[in-house]
């Protein structure tokens, strides 16, 4: 698939060269921008900004969705804004400010689909973030590697109860799962 927003990705790997911060990119946005088409989400929950690569795959894959993104970096956000400016997609997506959990304690439910592409998610964060979900929203969550060894446990477990979450084909090359919420 074509990734139309594959400059997005080229900055976001000179910004993290020129200023070593967190910007980190996703290796595989058409993947992201394809599920986001078949799921055609009204509302998406974004974790990890960066330079807003990502959030333009998710505007672009279903284009009535709204999109909230997070980030704590604002210079992250400023250029971000840029991006999704020039791509034609600010109108549909809300820049947020502030750590993951401080910022999705003051949304609304209820999203239909939510990326996690932070650092490193914590329990407790994709506990708040299942609540924020619809009874049947779909969790994309990246990094899983990159948890301390106790929250990789949790979130294995909680990952693989199927009163909770059920497994849908993963995306980037197996690297990020995608979970449908089970609602009891």
């Amino acid at each position: 698939m074509n990734d139309p927003f594959h400059h997005i990705q080229t900055a976001t790997r000179l910004h993290l060269a020129e200023h070593g911060c967190g910007a980190y990119t996703f290796e595989d946005g058409p993947s992201l921008t394809t599920l986001s088409r078949s799921l055609r989400p009204d509302r998406v929950l974004e974790l990890g900004t960066a330079l807003g690569y990502t959030a333009c795959c998710l505007a672009h894959g279903c284009s009535p969705a709204q999109v909230d993104t997070i980030d704590k970096d604002p210079l992250h956000l400023r250029l971000a804004a840029r991006h999704l400016e020039n791509a034609g997609l600010m109108d549909r997506v809300k820049l947020h400010l502030g750590s993951f959990d401080t910022v999705i304690d003051n949304l609304s439910p209820f999203y239909d689909m939510a990326f996690f592409d932070g650092f490193a998610p914590s329990p407790q964060t994709i506990e708040r973030v299942r609540e924020l979900l619809t009874p049947t929203g779909v969790l994309v969550c990246a990094n899983l590697g990159l948890a301390d060894l106790q929250s990789a446990r949790k979130l294995t477990l909680d990952f693989n109860d199927p009163a909770r979450w059920k497994s849908l084909p993963n995306i980037e090359a197996g690297q990020t799962l995608v979970l449908r919420k089970v609602t009891p």
